[in-house]
């Protein structure tokens, strides 16, 4: 890019809230960005206004070049203000919004000196849009630094120029597939695609930027191989092929933004000013849409959940894990890889064994960088006779699920531990209260509840049973946090709250197939709704023999009846995917597809969707009656980032008053008659709020 040379002209430096100059000896300007009253740096309209006046001021100073940096310690900007997306009115007042950020980077982009990002830590969305408007980009070598552009999760896409610059710099397909799918990537990995110049320790950061700065090399942009997929030709062919791929995961009416990216890159990818124009334009149609403002939703709904432990004085080093099964084992390895030192105890070396083999490929797949895998492998210690219990700051029990078991060891152990020491149960079933009942201190006890698999999963229920203090509630909270997992508060009652609404609607997939209708059709009409998996593939996957074991302590403690479809399943041997047969059949884990005449119509469809989800509803309204959970936004993340519940419709409780709540209380009327009691609304309809 060419740069013009204007003449320097002495001036008055101005002072600014969230922004702040520094020039060095060297005539090359510090750019810190510093958002005030904020943990986090993001833009929002004040600092937008600011950073105008910056860009002026920076136009008549006409330094060697400019360096922009953050002064949080978190990391480099995290994007927009989501906040103020939820103030907008209108596509218009959307629009406008847009228009800022693109004037801002465009006139970033146009300084006549050279520019760089320097990134360390988290660079996301608005962060990595105003990065690319800059000449060169140089990002922290570790492992906090993440660089993607995942407007997508939110229901949009780019908007501040992403869409135009990313392609530019590293060609289409890359580009695209980190704009559709919304990951982020490593400092490493963006350096090997292209979207950082250099890589650096933090020792070695600014250095490094002034250097690049003071050398000025050719600015980078994609080859000529890579550029091809960004001509007229080949872009129809690409985008073909993307939409298709997209469609595996996202259907296009639950979920429009990455289609309406690809049809803004097919259309305009070769005028760049076009380009923007329309980029704005689909930005703002798509935040005054149903879907962006229900995942906005979801995702301030996420950050109440990351709030929980915050500011709470306890910062864990050591985790001693009692149990080496699958759940113990990688509740271990998910630690060690987060950091923690790790001690794993169980009765034999063949139990620990598994687990240690399983953390190492973890280790491998996530950290991929030797050294990191090794410290990795470093902080998980087998610890067969339980030596690290004296020492660690939570001690997580994950032994079999039997109150006996349970309650012996916890009288084993308690004496051993130091007095600020978490003493937490993985239980899935047992209630806190029974557990406790041999404890010295029932008060230190409290449940931290993780799901299967516990590297994807990022829900955890922290348990609180009558005794838990509060102070131990807080800790988990922040133990939770400290391993970037979301801590959902509920209270110890049968199945807690992510179970106990999941089993009813499991159970009422088995009692649909009990009627005759094919497992594939039950399963499309979860999905048609917007579930991740259809119930009958899911109970599969969870384990027959698991479904059972906790649908019958549901059973016994809230009247749910057990199908006997699943019975026979289990007593048969056939535990889904585990045994290879279940109510699918199952090769090497992979489901062998059968054919099935899947046609009907859609008010049948909509029946079997009403009785799977209404399910799920109703014992969500029972939970919040019975005070499980504090309140209706709790259940929906609960269940979004427990169950994966239709993020796109907000969570259940959200969909209730979307379709309200006299329609579904009359349809549950409808299904009573049809189907038996189970579908009685439930006493808390008329009273939740």
């Amino acid at each position: 890019m060419s740069k013009k040379a204007i003449s320097k002209k002495p001036i008055l430096k101005r002072q600014w809230k969230n922004w702040h100059l520094e020039t060095d000896e060297d005539d090359i300007v510090w750019l810190h960005f510093d958002k005030a009253e904020s943990s986090t740096n993001v833009f929002s309209a004040d600092v937008f206004v600011e950073f105008f006046e910056v860009l002026d001021q920076l136009s008549e100073m006409n330094p060697k070049g400019l360096i922009i940096l953050s002064d949080k310690e978190n990391g480099f900007i995290a994007g927009a203000n989501i906040e103020e997306f939820t103030q907008l009115e209108s596509e218009e007042q959307a629009l406008e919004l847009i228009r800022v950020g693109q004037s801002a980077f465009d006139k970033l982009e146009a300084l006549p000196f050279p520019t760089l990002s320097l990134i360390n830590g988290f660079c996301l969305g608005g962060g990595m849009e105003m990065s690319l408007a800059c000449d060169y980009r140089i990002a922290l070598d570790e492992a906090k630094t993440r660089l993607g552009l995942p407007e997508v999760l939110l229901g949009i896409h780019p908007g501040w120029g992403g869409t135009m610059r990313l392609p530019r710099l590293i060609g289409a397909p890359a580009a695209m597939d980190l704009m559709l799918s919304g990951r982020t990537v490593s400092a490493r990995a963006a350096k090997k695609m292209g979207i950082v110049d250099h890589i650096a320790p933090q020792r070695h950061l600014k250095r490094a930027a002034k250097i690049l700065i003071l050398k000025r090399p050719v600015i980078r942009t994609a080859g000529k191989i890579r550029a091809i997929a960004n001509t007229g030709v080949a872009r129809p062919l690409l985008a073909k092929y993307l939409r298709k791929q997209v469609a595996k995961r996202a259907p296009e009416e639950h979920y429009p933004a990455p289609y309406a990216l690809i049809d803004l890159w097919e259309k305009y990818a070769g005028d760049e000013k076009t380009m923007l124009t329309e980029e704005a334009i689909s930005v703002a149609r798509l935040m005054s849409e149903g879907t962006a403002k229900n995942l906005v939703r979801v995702f301030l709904l996420q950050e109440r959940l990351k709030s929980l432990g915050k500011g709470v004085d306890f910062q864990p080093k050591h985790i001693h894990v009692i149990g080496a099964g699958i759940m113990g084992g990688d509740i271990a390895a998910w630690c060690a890889l987060k950091g923690l030192t790790v001690t794993l105890q169980d009765r034999e070396p063949k139990f620990i064994a598994p687990a240690i083999k399983r953390a190492h490929a973890l280790f491998k797949k996530r950290l991929k960088v030797p050294y990191l895998i090794q410290a990795a492998k470093d902080r998980l210690i087998p610890d067969l006779h339980g030596t690290g219990v004296k020492s660690a700051d939570v001690v997580i029990e994950a032994i079999i699920e039997n109150k006996e078991a349970k309650q012996k060891l916890f009288s084993q152990i308690e004496s051993l531990l130091k007095p600020d020491t978490i003493l937490a149960t993985n239980t899935s079933s047992i209630p806190l209260d029974e557990l406790s009942e041999t404890l010295q201190q029932p008060d230190r006890l409290v449940g931290i509840h993780f799901f299967n698999p516990v590297a994807k999963m990022q829900l955890v229920e922290i348990v609180e049973g009558k005794n838990t203090s509060q102070e131990n509630k807080n800790k988990a909270a922040k133990f939770c946090r400290c391993i970037d997992r979301l801590p959902l508060p509920v209270k110890s009652s049968p199945g807690f709250l992510v179970n106990r609404i999941l089993m009813p609607y499991l159970m009422e997939a088995v009692k649909l197939l009990e009627d005759g209708v094919p497992a594939q059709i039950i399963d499309r009409a979860a999905t048609d709704f917007g579930m991740p998996m259809g119930p009958i593939l899911l109970a599969d996957t969870v384990g027959l023999d698991i479904c059972l074991s906790v649908a019958e302590i549901l059973g016994e403690a809230l009247g749910l009846n057990v199908p006997e479809a699943l019975r026979k399943k289990v007593e048969a041997g056939e535990f889904g995917v585990k045994s290879g047969q279940g109510f699918y059949q199952y090769q090497k884990g992979k489901q062998v597809k059968g054919k099935v005449n899947a046609n009907g119509s859609d008010s049948y469809s909509e029946d079997i969707a009403d009785r799977l989800i209404l399910q799920m509803l109703n014992e969500s309204i029972a939970c919040l009656r019975e005070g499980v959970i504090g309140d209706m936004d709790m259940v929906d993340v609960g269940m979004i980032f427990g169950t994966g519940f239709a993020p796109f419709r907000g969570g259940p409780m959200h969909y209730m008053e979307h379709r309200g709540r006299q329609v579904i209380i009359d349809r549950l009327k409808e299904l009573e008659s049809q189907y038996g009691e189970r579908f009685a609304a439930d006493k808390g309809w008329q009273a939740v709020g």
